[in-house]
């Protein structure tokens, strides 16, 4: 019998065994099936500042729909998915590597699909991207005016430099073919970035992840720089962002965005970093001090909203990075972090359903109970690297989504036994 055979096989008949205990089954009861989950007490409403608790609210529903604004994915049905599992955090809903590549078409596109999410669930949060990665072809993209002006610069009328973005000669660090990683301290790059958040927050955008933060500020060592850019995003957003704000968020290896002891982004985000077990094909588990994992090291202060914390509150996705030379294979000579072969979403679309509504579980609840600030993002659509899986997608299978894994039940599960916790009042 082949190996995912048997775990399956496995998975089936006895359920799963994480870490040396087991974990029960995650399926949605028929009842409970294309129905949402209730809301978490506090709710989702914010005006201009967000509350602790309207915040982690919206972490605690966040699902990862890669480009669903830019053509990814049936987008009536990826609608009632998200209004089906209660879904309220839509990250990387306008996910465009490359942005320059077709930044006006891709726009247009976002501005005409976003009223049609809205209209579902206004309490929706539509995430954009503003990426790590710049190339020559951005030298094609006319500057407006509003953005020299927002930027204390003499309007001018002039394309963007590529070449006034990147690091200098001896600093330069390349991001895929012809492309580099922008120096955020450069003004060039701060017009640049600026127009991107400014149009997303115009398109109907309230969060935005500002990509690997920390790789992009090695000219800016106290983070001042980051410190203004993000400030002018949040005072454009004030005047024209749906609810007068814009989340900003970005992947900290180091823990945080910190400015004058405080974090500059409302929330942090970072990869789940999984852990293959090698006597236990295909499997994987979470573990604390494995890579570098943020559990435990988000750092704290004062945030935008005026309220403190220890650790600021953060998310952990399934992300996506490449495939090895050894697909399916145990990373047994320690290459970078590999499970079986694969980045982390390749690998979880590779496991049988059963395993995965069982692996969401556990991740979540070992995530609760491991760092009370962090919350699993839910894999809904994102890039997979592997020739017999290009791309995942939770959906339901059917017509519209033929490819569909069909993970919707697992998610709906988790979030509804979430809420019944919630609701639970604690005792003295």
């Amino acid at each position: 019998m082949g190996a995912k055979k048997a775990l399956c096989l496995f998975l089936v008949c006895a359920g799963t065994v994480f870490g040396g205990r087991v974990v029960s089954g995650a399926s949605a009861s028929a009842a409970e099936a294309n129905t949402a989950p209730p809301p978490r007490p506090g709710g989702y409403q914010f005006d201009a500042k967000i509350s602790r608790q309207v915040l982690e609210n919206y972490l605690a529903r966040s699902i990862c729909m890669e480009g669903m604004l830019n053509g990814r994915g049936d987008l009536k049905d990826n609608i009632r998915m998200l209004k089906t599992t209660g879904a309220k955090y839509i990250a990387r809903a306008l996910c465009l590597w490359g942005a320059e590549n077709d930044f006006l078409n891709n726009l247009q596109r976002a501005r005409e699909e976003v009223p049609q999410i809205v209209a579902a669930d206004p309490d929706m949060i539509l995430e954009a991207c503003v990426f790590e990665t710049v190339s020559p072809r951005v030298n094609r993209i006319a500057i407006p005016g509003w953005v020299f002006t927002a930027l204390g610069q003499p309007v001018e009328q002039r394309n963007f430099r590529y070449d006034d973005m990147i690091y200098p000669t001896g600093q330069r660090r390349p991001m895929g073919p012809n492309a580099q990683v922008p120096d955020e301290s450069r003004l060039e790059t701060q017009l640049w970035f600026y127009y991107q958040a400014a149009s997303y927050i115009d398109a109907g955008c309230e969060g935005i992840h500002f990509g690997q933060v920390e790789i992009m500020n090695r000219n800016d060592p106290d983070n001042a720089h980051w410190a203004r850019l993000l400030g002018l995003v949040r005072h454009y957003a004030a005047a024209h962002a749906r609810r007068h704000m814009v989340l900003c968020n970005g992947h900290v290896p180091t823990g945080g965005l910190i400015h004058d002891g405080n974090p500059l982004l409302d929330f942090n985000a970072f990869p789940l970093r999984i852990l293959e077990t090698p006597d236990k094909p295909q499997e994987a588990i979470l573990k604390l001090g494995f890579s570098d994992g943020l559990y435990h090291r988000s750092k704290g202060g004062r945030t935008f909203s005026g309220w403190t914390c220890e650790h600021l509150p953060y998310f952990v996705e399934f992300d996506n990075y490449g495939v090895s030379r050894h697909p399916g294979q145990p990373n047994t000579k320690g290459e970078f972090n590999w499970v079986w072969g694969y980045d982390e979403i390749t690998w979880f679309a590779h496991q049988p359903k059963e395993y995965r509504a069982r692996w969401l579980k556990y991740a979540w609840d070992w995530v609760r109970r491991t760092d009370p600030n962090g919350w699993l993002e839910m894999p809904g659509s994102r890039t997979a690297r592997s020739p017999d899986t290009q791309w995942y997608f939770a959906n339901d299978p059917g017509p519209a989504v033929p490819t569909g894994l069909g993970d919707e039940d697992a998610i709906r599960a988790v979030w509804a036994a979430d809420a019944r916790d919630a609701a639970t009042p604690r005792a003295n």
